[in-house]
């Protein structure tokens, strides 16, 4: 039965490899996926999709105005095989319309969709495609990260170019680990961006010799 489905998390998680290792799932079993992007993240060029770790995918970008029911109805209608899923990457661009139509999708169409991305910004305020996400969504699901101290990290913070967390400005501002880190609510609402025992750099590799 199809379903809509929402991965949501902080920042830095892993929403877009868990995406682009669920495509892989379904093309490696010969089924036909559509991805879409929004055309407002062109951090490395419009309709790309790519992770940290660096896989990386063409997609369909979309805008505002994007219908999602009218385009995959239309290629229902044209592709030679049926489409298996729908998959929407940085999901928490998307607007109220937006949502209503991947239900569309889900319950005409018969198509499952699957749509990833943030819950609330930097301020700690819901994204509006989120909003509805999480309101008429059929399954939704945490994908966890870490904050600095340990414990799960449930917000995304904003940091300039200074390093330090900022709590105005515009809602969207497309960026990475250059602007934006992930902390537990306690630390969000401190502004603590670090801990004394944070390592500096990350592990690369680790040798321990008896």
């Amino acid at each position: 039965m199809a379903k809509l489905h929402f991965y949501y998390s902080a920042m830095n998680a892993g929403k877009t490899t868990t995406l682009l290792q669920s495509n892989h799932n379904y093309r490696e079993r010969g089924m036909l996926t559509l991805m879409f992007t929004p055309s407002v993240d062109d951090r490395y060029k419009k309709g790309l999709i790519k992770s940290r770790i660096g896989l990386e995918q063409e997609a369909i970008p979309f805008d505002p105005d994007f219908n999602f029911f009218d385009y995959v109805s239309s290629c229902v209608k044209k592709l030679p095989h049926p489409i298996k899923c729908i998959l929407v990457d940085e999901a928490q661009f998307i607007n109220k319309a937006q949502v209503l139509q991947l239900t569309q999708v889900v319950d005409e169409l018969k198509i499952p969709v699957l749509c990833y991305g943030l819950r609330t910004d930097f301020r700690g305020e819901p994204f509006e495609g989120s909003k509805y996400l999480l309101a008429w969504a059929e399954e939704m699901t945490e994908i966890k990260t870490i904050c600095h101290c340990g414990k799960k990290a449930t917000m995304s913070a904003r940091v300039n170019e200074k390093g330090q967390i900022v709590s105005e400005g515009e809602q969207i501002e497309i960026g990475g680990n250059d602007k934006y880190v992930s902390l537990c609510r306690k630390h969000w609402t401190q502004k603590e961006l670090s801990s004394p025992h944070t390592l500096k750099e990350p592990f690369k590799a680790l040798s321990v010799a008896f």
